[in-house]
């Protein structure tokens, strides 16, 4: 499952959210999303689990949980919706 997480600090590492979401399970991935010109965390990621139900534990345990002065939200990801082709 995958899992949408926001409001991240800026400071925050994809080995820590992984790490954050590793005490509920098996994480597949954890991607902090970056702006493409700097670099800098957008303030928010991915994490993928291989089990629902952890996942689901983990969304429980970690949605409205102050990480690094934050307080961090989580929810199941949405798929990205389509966007349309530019035709120039």
């Amino acid at each position: 499952m995958n899992m949408y997480v926001s409001n991240l600090s800026f400071k925050i590492s994809e080995n820590d959210l992984q790490n954050l979401f590793a005490e509920y399970g098996t994480v597949n991935s954890a991607k902090i999303i970056t702006d493409r010109e700097t670099g800098q965390s957008r303030g928010f990621g991915f994490v993928e689990m291989s089990a629902d139900n952890e996942a689901v534990n983990a969304m429980k345990a970690l949605n409205n949980l102050e990480v690094q002065g934050r307080q961090i939200s989580v929810s199941e990801a949405r798929e990205k919706p389509q966007r349309p082709s530019r035709n120039y």
